[in-house]
């Protein structure tokens, strides 16, 4: 049986943790082993540990779900394994810890609902973002739904899934799917230099971005803005706060906690 340490290798370095997912002869396919030490580190990451950055080996990110250990589920199953994926997802983006994807080759079906429930996504030339369900008679069960058409919406998502289209990593970044392209091998270097730049943020500052911007897309205008106070509230009455506005007054890098 493998090990999940030998499946997702995970390396701390300072306050940023880069999490490798580890089957390259699978092209890094999700199966429940790995997405079940994935969830591992998300529900209980180390204590001084400030962003995660998720990657791939072997030339790609993530190939989705493994089909080749697929199993015959009854439709409660089924129902029941989508809704962990889905807590799964949730607790990545929403666990408070911001997480970057560097991301290159297969970018695809579950590979694209992971790097969805990410904060940062950097892409480089070869990757490529596809939804092929279609093609295997089934359906999305990650998150894709609500993650994926939030970003391009529901009308492009429903054409990239009847056709299968495939999208490189300029098409991706002018769609949203990526916030950086990159040349090769670059997308980790970028990565870990911009964790190391959100590191330096104030924690409470990170958890309110994470938590506040992406749940006020969903509620009213009025709604959003009184979520908007209320954060504001929180984060400006912290000693963090106050050494962000001193450190500014003397000229200097804050010092957070």
């Amino acid at each position: 049986m493998t090990h999940p340490e030998d499946i997702l290798k995970i390396d701390v370095q300072d306050s940023i943790a880069v999490l490798t997912l580890n089957r390259p002869a699978k092209r890094n396919a999700m199966c429940d082993e790995l997405l079940g030490a994935i969830d591992a580190f998300f529900s209980r990451p180390p204590k001084d540990v400030r962003v995660a950055v998720m990657t791939g080996t072997a030339g790609h990110f993530c190939s989705g779900l493994d089909l080749s250990e697929h199993v015959v589920r009854s439709a409660e199953a089924t129902l029941y394994h989508s809704r962990n994926w889905h807590g799964v997802m949730d607790r990545i983006q929403f666990g408070g810890l911001p997480v970057i994807s560097a991301m290159f080759g297969a970018v695809i079906g579950g590979g694209l609902e992971l790097a969805t429930s990410t904060h940062v996504r950097i892409a480089e030339p070869s990757t490529i973002f596809q939804l092929p369900e279609g093609r295997r008679g089934i359906y999305v069960g990650g998150g894709a739904t609500a993650r994926v058409s939030k970003i391009i919406g529901s009308d492009r998502m429903t054409e990239m899934m009847l056709t299968g289209r495939k999208y490189d990593a300029a098409q991706g970044l002018a769609l949203g799917l990526a916030h950086y392209a990159v040349s090769q091998g670059e997308a980790l270097p970028l990565a870990m230099d911009l964790a190391a730049k959100i590191a330096r943020n104030a924690p409470l500052s990170n958890y309110m971005m994470i938590q506040t911007v992406s749940r006020a897309e969903d509620m009213s205008k009025s709604d959003a803005l009184y979520l908007e106070s209320l954060s504001a509230a929180v984060s400006q009455t912290t000693p963090d706060a106050e050494e962000g506005l001193k450190a500014f007054l003397e000229k200097r890098s804050p010092k957070f906690r």
